[in-house]
């Protein structure tokens, strides 16, 4: 079964990735990406990104840091931002977060990305 066979209500789901970009509800959308309740946003990088989530107040319990094909610690003092705002951080390599973001989705979670392009 395939992702796009699932109903998801509300966020859409990550069709595909391939480098430079992602296909995101039959859209292509190059670089890197912010998913949130409110739709897909380019960003500029894991900060601008983190940013922007930060700045969606508590529409998310839940960040996914897609972070391109490796998974790095984030940096404490974007670690701290996001802790102090009260949303969680989970970071991993982009296709793992794609993945996890559409389970999550499904789940009804309150659930965003950000997605690093590979």
């Amino acid at each position: 079964m395939r992702m796009s066979e699932i109903p998801i209500e509300g966020q859409p789901p990550v069709d595909g990735y391939a480098p430079g970009g992602f296909r995101i509800a039959g859209l292509w959308h190059a670089g890197h990406v912010l998913l949130l309740p409110g739709g897909v946003t380019r960003v500029e990088g894991l900060e601008a990104g983190l940013d922007a989530a930060i700045a969606a107040g508590d529409a998310l319990d839940l960040l996914l840091l897609g972070q391109g094909p490796d998974i790095a610690p984030v940096p404490a003092a974007l670690r701290s931002r996001a802790e102090a705002s009260g949303l969680a951080l989970e970071p991993m390599a982009t296709p793992s977060a794609c993945r996890t973001y559409n389970v999550l989705l499904t789940e009804d979670r309150r659930v965003g990305a950000l997605l690093l392009a590979l």
